[in-house]
């Protein structure tokens, strides 16, 4: 039986499903596989599930050959992977598309209403004791419907925003992506630049994949393009936002808000964004439901599985 290392515990039917086709290794801690954890990994293992954060980088393939033929991520993203350079050596990378859009959309949209309404704000409001009563000026937000919201980035999990957006409250749709999109799904216009997206919209939700391509796409200029009482949202990867620019422009209140899933040195969030009230703050909850997650799970498995046969994986990337 070929010899499956996984590196975090996945949800046990996804463990127990796993069992039946495997010699099943589990990493005893979750936490993210070293740069010299990986590359024993490649050496001791025919298959690896990995997940966000496993340095899977481009020095681990080098003074192959492999054991391992497959790195099937567990996650659509899989930055933490040098897919070119598991290529050149061999080894395979698949991920899991799909499973994981309605869940990430929902979390944009709970992050979205949460900074738009203070909610997060008003919460800690409540609870330290300082809510005194209703009043008619109270803690005014943004009121979403009606509004125009800017996607940068429309592919699944961008259409599944815009689907949200557009039927449940009515928004306008732009978006930024660097190639055309067709069919958005939606109304919808796609604008040429950036910039114009982050100009024209009442709130923005960034959903680009993560990688070199994208890393501080949304910079200091682009923050300064935003209107004041704008929202900002992220739940692509963090360092797609150049944190800092953002905590500045967050400090100076330069836009109203922000409501982040993620982060540039996760599970690092720094004092200064944690100690702002216009900022609404998730550990990286976005495909976090039970279902999904056991999804996720038996996509990432039917990949390892079909290379283990000598098939074709469902989801090469």
């Amino acid at each position: 039986m070929q010899r499956l290392l996984i590196s975090r515990a996945l949800p046990d039917s996804v463990m127990q499903a796993a069992a039946r086709h495997f010699e099943v290794t589990l990493s005893p801690t979750d936490a993210p596989l070293t740069v010299d954890q990986a590359r024993a990994a490649l050496a001791d293992y025919d298959a690896v599930i990995p997940t966000l954060g496993d340095a899977f980088r481009a020095e681990v393939f080098a003074g192959g050959p492999h054991r391992c033929r497959v790195l099937a991520n567990f996650g659509v993203g899989y930055n933490h992977i040098d897919a070119a350079a598991a290529r050149a050596a061999g080894v395979i990378v698949t991920n899991t598309p799909g499973a994981v859009t309605d869940a990430t959309a929902d979390i944009a949209l709970t992050l979205m209403l949460m900074a738009a309404r203070r909610a997060s704000e008003g919460e800690r409001i409540l609870r330290a004791g300082n809510w005194h009563g209703w009043a008619p000026t109270q803690m005014l937000g943004l009121h979403v419907t009606g509004k125009t919201v800017g996607i940068v980035g429309m592919g699944r999990i961008g259409k599944a925003v815009a689907a949200r957006c557009h039927h449940g409250f009515g928004m306008k749709v732009v978006f930024h992506n660097r190639s055309t999109v067709a069919d958005p799904g939606v109304p919808a216009t796609q604008l040429p630049a950036l910039h114009d997206v982050m100009a024209a919209a009442d709130v923005v939700i960034v959903c680009v994949p993560g990688g070199a391509a994208t890393h501080h796409l949304i910079d200091a200029a682009a923050l300064a393009a935003m209107q004041p009482h704008a929202v900002f949202v992220n739940i692509s990867r963090g360092d797609v936002v150049d944190e800092a620019a953002l905590i500045a422009v967050l400090e100076a209140r330069a836009i109203a808000a922000a409501g982040l899933d993620v982060y540039e040195f996760e599970p690092l969030v720094p004092e200064a964004l944690i100690a702002l009230e216009n900022a609404v703050l998730l550990p990286h909850l976005g495909t976090a439901a039970l279902e999904v997650r056991e999804d996720m799970g038996r996509m990432a498995l039917a990949n390892a599985v079909a290379v283990s046969e000598g098939r074709e994986p469902p989801n090469p990337v």
